[in-house]
């Protein structure tokens, strides 16, 4: 059995109890927020881009005439959307890529050959994701707050549901990447799955406009959710309850970080 096949079989969990490697921690944290400042024009500004883009098609299409949609001009409905469903493509993006390209590179035995255990793995790739989701919010939220003329009624709420959206899709693209043996795999969960999920999930319009068979689709969607209790955020108006939907992200989240720190603490398909 080769070195690279000893540290992958190897459990994660069982190198070390009670204490935090926090030097190692913070360089793997640091390197995942290197990698995407290194390109910062696709990992950041492509996605500024495309949610102004989205902005300006929509509210050109649909808010003509003093459009409102739950009592909101029909952009400061938008804006919220948009904010979250590029929060969570681009906290996806992060994991997702990062992992599945040292596979394919060959060199995730880096990242597993530190004694680093499974939850500090997975605490790295995901503030990583988080610092991602951070920038592309406040860049974002900052225009739109020029743009209405105001700030965020709850911004704490709006900060809160983020940070739920940064740790769910940033776990889910963990297992995407851990998952998938090559990037054709990858991107069909990213085509099929994620972009669908986002799509619809009540970021152009309110679900209270649906047919109750989809609207009880649209309830069982966690996405929806975090898109929901980020317009409670920024207008304080919203579908559902923002307590019902934390509960529901804060379980989504919950039941996903664990499942990625199983896949890491056995080292599935990690094998380079």
């Amino acid at each position: 059995m080769s070195q690279t096949e000893q540290i992958i079989r190897r459990p994660m969990g069982a190198r070390r109890f009670g204490r935090v490697n926090w030097l190692g921690l913070w360089t793997l944290t640091s390197r995942e927020i290197m990698r995407f400042m290194s390109v910062w024009q696709q990992t950041v500004f492509a996605p500024l881009i495309t949610a102004g883009l989205f902005v300006v098609v929509f509210s050109v299409a649909l808010g003509r005439g003093d459009r409102e949609v739950m009592g909101l001009p029909y952009l400061a409905f938008l804006g919220p959307g948009i904010l979250m469903m590029t929060v969570i493509q681009n906290s996806f993006a992060n994991t997702s890529s990062s992992i599945i390209s040292s596979k394919m590179q060959g060199n995730i035995v880096d990242t597993l050959m530190p004694p680093l255990s499974a939850g500090e793995i997975l605490a790295g790739y995901l503030l990583g994701a988080i610092a991602r989701a951070a920038l592309v919010s406040v860049v974002i939220g900052a225009g739109f707050a020029l743009l209405l003329g105001h700030l965020p009624e709850h911004p704490l709420v709006a900060a809160l549901f983020i940070l739920l959206g940064a740790l769910l899709m940033g776990g889910l693209g963990m297992i995407g990447g851990i998952m998938a043996q090559k990037f054709d795999q990858m991107a069909a969960l990213t085509n099929f799955v994620v972009t669908p999920l986002s799509f619809l999930s009540g970021t152009f319009y309110s679900i209270e406009a649906l047919p109750p068979f989809f609207r009880a689709i649209s309830h069982a969607n966690p996405i929806f959710y975090l898109i929901d209790g980020a317009r409670y955020g920024f207008t304080g108006v919203s579908d559902a309850s923002p307590v019902l939907g934390f509960i529901v992200c804060l379980a989504t989240v919950v039941l996903v970080c664990g499942t990625c720190w199983y896949l890491l603490r056995s080292g599935y398909r990690m094998k380079p």
